[in-house]
């Protein structure tokens, strides 16, 4: 009988160097967010790739930054630290229009001596160097080079069994994507004028009938200021969050959702532990 692989793969990097978008990619389904602002990704999250013979454990890491100003930020490069060091295999993204950087020496010094590709993103871009060493070279927006990573990876791990069922893609909660799927919303809609301290919190989630989820959902700010910007004028802003938020969430559960927003401000909650475990930050 064939030997059976499986193991925790870490996708590592600075903010914004396409871990959510490989992710994603690679199981096939919108489990991570992705947007253009950094610190976008707030906690691990946990993608389950299974095919024959092989079980991948991928774990999408918030982006490296530096020193931590709150119990988010403490908690963010936990986070990092703590997948480096648990993992089987490594993937250290790096943006090929940035290029190598100081804090990509502390991730190798993180993950120590187990196997660590190198890998460059943004090629559909065309500013990767050539002539870097390079392990392989992608476009996790496009595809390009992904496939044949995600083969070097799975060659790379482990003799081991599976951890779950076939058919689940994350531990994740349907509660906790639909929060990350408002937030995403939240971003697109807001762009630049977005403040960072920024949450969501799922209220209620009924789902007692079969062809509809009703959901009851609080954006969090942190500054009182805040709230009349996600509202935006007349409403306009909080209902288009929701209406983007809603037909993301609805493909999500191939369901129609019934989605309510409401803002609430809540100065400091970034720097409140209890806080971010209840949000799933921690």
């Amino acid at each position: 009988m064939s030997e059976h692989r499986s193991g925790v793969v870490a996708l590592l990097g600075l903010p914004n160097a396409g871990k959510s978008t490989l992710l994603n990619r690679w199981i096939g389904e919108r489990l991570a967010i992705v947007t253009r602002r950094p610190q976008t990704t707030r906690t691990r999250l946990l993608g389950i790739l299974t095919r024959p013979g092989v079980q991948a454990l991928l774990l999408d890491t918030p982006g490296l930054q530096g020193k931590a100003n709150d119990a988010l930020g403490e908690g963010m490069r936990r986070a990092v630290a703590e997948t480096a060091a648990d993992c089987d295999v490594a993937v250290l993204l790096v943006d090929g229009a940035r290029g190598w950087q100081p804090a990509h020496d502390e991730i190798l010094k993180l993950v120590g001596d187990k196997p660590c590709y190198r890998v460059a993103t943004q090629a559909d871009r065309g500013h990767v160097d050539p002539d870097a060493d390079w392990d392989h070279v992608i476009s996790a927006r496009t595809g390009q080079g992904c496939a044949e990573l995600l083969d070097a990876v799975l060659e790379g791990l482990p003799e081991g069994p599976s951890f779950f069922p076939e058919d689940e893609i994350t531990d994740r909660p349907v509660r906790f994507l639909a929060a990350e799927l408002i937030r995403e919303a939240a971003f697109d809609c807001l762009g630049e004028e977005l403040p960072y301290g920024v949450a969501v919190e799922i209220e209620s989630f009924d789902e007692s009938r079969a062809d509809l989820v009703r959901i009851r959902a609080r954006l969090l700010v942190d500054r009182e200021s805040h709230k009349a910007m996600v509202i935006g004028a007349g409403g306009r802003k909080i209902k288009q969050i929701g209406t983007r938020a809603r037909h993301r969430i609805e493909r999500l559960l191939d369901r129609r959702v019934h989605l309510e927003l409401w803002v609430k401000p809540e100065p400091g909650w970034a720097k409140k532990p209890r806080r971010l475990r209840a949000l799933g930050y921690l």
